[in-house]
């Protein structure tokens, strides 16, 4: 059942249809109609999950094109402080640190949403150095890589994963069946 659950909730349909419902209540489990439905749901709900589970295992997207600039490629090469966006908000570049830059990035990978934003949107915006005003307290995601991970690379690396399992989310996602569902 969990499986079905999480596929129901990828589903565009689902959240299209039950968007208010959703903002305001608990989600509502639909009951499809046919065991294929359930099926084909409870399928792509566990591929989904055991993906989603297991972001840091995915490979790094392998279709864009990771310029590193000139010199040797060191630690501090990776340090990120804040990732921006190409131009005039150009997705499909992203500018990493002073050095590194990633082009060809497939604009369909910001479809798969969490939150009401784009997977990739997240990372950018939180695989950062941000001194909180409040407290002064300062979270910087190269300390989390290094000392944590133990790969100064991870900023960059889980961006790369992360683009890869929008992708392949998405692609899950569109081989759903239409959301026959049983009325009460």
């Amino acid at each position: 059942m969990f499986y079905y659950v999480y596929g129901i909730l990828h589903f565009k349909e689902y959240r299209e249809r039950y968007a208010d419902t959703l903002r305001k209540e608990l989600p509502r489990i639909p009951r499809v109609k046919t065991y294929e439905a359930f099926k084909a749901f409870s399928d792509a709900g566990r591929r989904l999950g055991e993906m989603h589970v297991n972001f840091d295992n995915q490979p790094i997207y392998d279709g864009a094109k990771v310029d590193y600039g000139k010199g040797p490629l060191t630690p501090e090469t990776f340090r990120v402080e804040k990732m921006k966006y190409g131009k005039g908000k150009d997705k499909s570049v992203l500018h990493y640190n002073d050095r590194i830059t990633v082009t060809g990035i497939p604009l369909e990978a910001y479809d798969y949403v969490v939150n009401g934003k784009p997977a990739l949107d997240w990372v950018v915006e939180r695989q950062c150095v941000k001194t909180d005003k409040a407290s002064g307290i300062v979270n910087d995601a190269n300390d989390w890589a290094i000392e944590t991970m133990n790969n100064p690379r991870y900023p960059l690396e889980l961006f790369l994963r992360v683009l890869t399992i929008s992708l392949e989310t998405m692609k899950i996602v569109k081989t759903l069946p239409a959301l026959d569902i049983l009325e009460n």
